[in-house]
């Protein structure tokens, strides 16, 4: 089977689409026909060997972890998937940019009619993530919220989970992602230079939580507004959560079949909508690596082997 790999840290140049064995399901496992699967940030960085302390890579490496398809083979002691199931779920193995990809089936969830296989394959690490982080600073009905990335794969759907909690969400974004946010219920707002004051213009000095996707100053940010440390969360800035004390709860912290089954199940019924900026065959990876690294996409890049 053809299978992403890089046997070094590096640029998007150390990406190959290589001839690779194809894998075989063990006990609990089945494999999956990948129909589509998304890509991350943060597999950016650790192919860039940025996150080695944290997430180390052993060469040669895969990558991916969302993924969508159908089952073709099954292991021994498989429960509640069968071969010729459409499924949803997610591989922590960095494997699922490829033809075919083995996951345990504790991992999966059906997925919904009518709900794109786009739209399946990019949900798990955004959905998760995203559910993670409005959990983590606690929103009630009436409650503010900041989302920095707010048109982002994670902040497009942070913005509408939160607003599903009653929160009044205010979005940091470029002006060309505004009406998106607004279409959403969102109050869009310029980042850049004098942020901080456009927020308290339209929060009138009130912001209750802060939810990071973007990395980059703004947990300060949160805390210049007069947000408790304990109601920010970011996914991208640990050292500035830790020099504060804010939460980074993301990806990890929700992710399990049945949240990623909760957000399909949303998505199907049109009461979450999950944008594609762009798909690409897996033999252009470095391309759409190239474009989620200008980090001005709004919604998720996906990979369709």
């Amino acid at each position: 089977m053809k299978a992403v790999r890089f046997h070094e840290y590096g640029g998007i140049d150390v990406l190959r689409v290589a001839e690779v064995a194809r894998p075989v399901p063990g006990p609990g496992q089945v494999l999956v026909e990948v129909r589509a699967a998304g890509i991350q940030p943060g597999e950016t960085m650790i192919r860039q060997g940025a996150r080695h302390g944290r997430w180390p890579a052993t060469f040669p490496s895969g990558q991916g972890t969302d993924l969508a398809g159908v089952v073709v083979e099954t292991g021994p002691e498989v429960r509640g998937v069968a071969v010729g199931d459409e499924v949803i779920g997610f591989t922590h193995e960095r494997a699922s940019h490829a033809e075919f990809v083995v996951v345990e089936d504790v991992r999966l969830t059906p997925r919904p009619k009518g709900l794109s296989w786009e739209v399946a394959g990019s949900l798990a690490v955004a959905g998760t993530t995203a559910y993670a982080a409005v959990f983590a600073v606690d929103l009630e009905p009436g409650d503010t919220v900041v989302v920095s990335g707010a048109a982002g794969g994670v902040g497009s759907l942070a913005v509408q989970l939160a607003r599903r909690r009653g929160a009044t969400v205010i979005g940091l974004a470029s002006e060309r992602n505004h009406a998106w946010l607004a279409g959403h219920g969102v109050t869009p707002i310029e980042y850049g230079s004098g942020v901080a004051e456009r927020i308290r213009q339209v929060s009138g000095g009130r912001v209750d939580a802060f939810i990071d996707t973007f990395g980059e100053g703004y947990v300060e940010l949160a805390i210049e507004l007069g947000v408790r440390p304990e109601r920010i969360d970011t996914i991208r800035d640990w050292a500035a959560a830790a020099r504060v004390g804010a939460r980074t709860d993301g990806e990890g912290s929700a992710a399990c079949a049945v949240v990623v089954g909760e957000l399909a199940r949303l998505a199907a019924r049109g009461q979450l909508e999950v944008p594609i900026a762009r798909t690409y065959p897996l033999e252009r990876v470095r391309d759409a690596f190239r474009e989620l690294e200008r980090r001005h996409t709004h919604g998720k890049i996906v990979l369709k082997p």
